[in-house]
């Protein structure tokens, strides 16, 4: 037999040696050699197809505002992805699904005020974040506990309110020195007296009274004691109390004797 066998062979072979093309380039953007420039294009929203091969995605300098749920398709190489200085005011929850191989993530100059830790579960990868110049007042400890491997954090350029609510901020910063370049230089903004203090100059007292104090067994065993105590003295002080009225009110019924008992027979 011959070792051609009609045009589904040649096919076969012309599809082996001649790769499927990327997906086409969203149209506001450029595309090179796995780079996605889709920046200074007034996009409001994330283009919807993008070359499953990007592993840089720039997006900064447009109006962007939300990432919607889902709002990047599946991209297993991206590496960097940049959105800085739109108007970026909310994360979904799973807006990042799909860039678990990340390791760079730009979202400084924006209006963040709030993150869900949810949000960044996908980015397991993830090495550097940048925060700056966003609208954070605090910064729960899970949003940092769900980037196992962040090695770099930017905050600088945020009204941090130094109060009870920057305690898990400031716990992780004396752990994670070495991972925020400008850490001696984050500073409070609120509240007024203490403008412009760096957090990192607090101290452990300084948190005296948003420390949660567990109570001992003792202490639980005094409280129920005194509880019970305080319940009986109520019951007979109580009692003593209805004992006296009932007597008072008896006494008051009774005739009075008469001194002069023939006025008393009316004669």
């Amino acid at each position: 037999m011959g070792m051609w066998r009609g045009p589904s062979t040649v096919l076969a072979l012309l599809l082996l040696l001649c790769p499927l093309p990327a997906p086409a380039c969203p149209p506001a953007c450029r595309c090179l050699a796995g780079d996605v420039d889709c920046r200074q294009r007034a996009l409001h929203e994330v283009p919807p197809r993008l070359p499953t091969n990007a592993s840089t995605l720039l997006l900064g300098y447009n109006f962007i505002a939300v990432l919607r749920a889902h709002s990047f398709p599946s991209l297993p190489a991206l590496l960097r992805l940049s959105l800085p200085h739109n108007q970026l005011g909310m994360i979904h929850r799973q807006a990042l699904v799909g860039l678990g191989a990340l390791q760079e993530l730009d979202l400084s100059n924006n209006y963040l005020a709030t993150l869900s830790p949810e949000s960044f579960l996908p980015l397991g990868s993830l090495a550097t974040l940048n925060l700056g110049h966003n609208r954070l007042e605090e910064l729960g400890a899970g949003v940092l506990s769900a980037l196992p491997q962040l090695q770099e954090l930017f905050l600088h350029g945020n009204p941090w309110v130094c109060s009870c609510s920057i305690l898990p901020l400031w716990r992780w910063l004396g752990h994670n020195r070495d991972k925020v370049p400008e850490e001696s230089s984050l500073q409070c903004v609120f509240p007024e007296q203490l403008s412009a203090y760096p957090i990192m100059a607090f101290r452990n007292e300084s948190f005296w009274q948003c420390q949660e104090t567990p109570l001992s067994a003792q202490h639980y065993a005094t409280f129920l004691l005194l509880g019970l105590s305080s319940f009986l003295a109520s019951i007979i002080f109580c009692t003593l109390m209805g004992c006296t009225v009932v007597i008072y009110q008896h006494l008051r019924k009774e005739p009075r004797f008469c001194r002069r008992p023939l006025l008393c027979r009316g004669h």
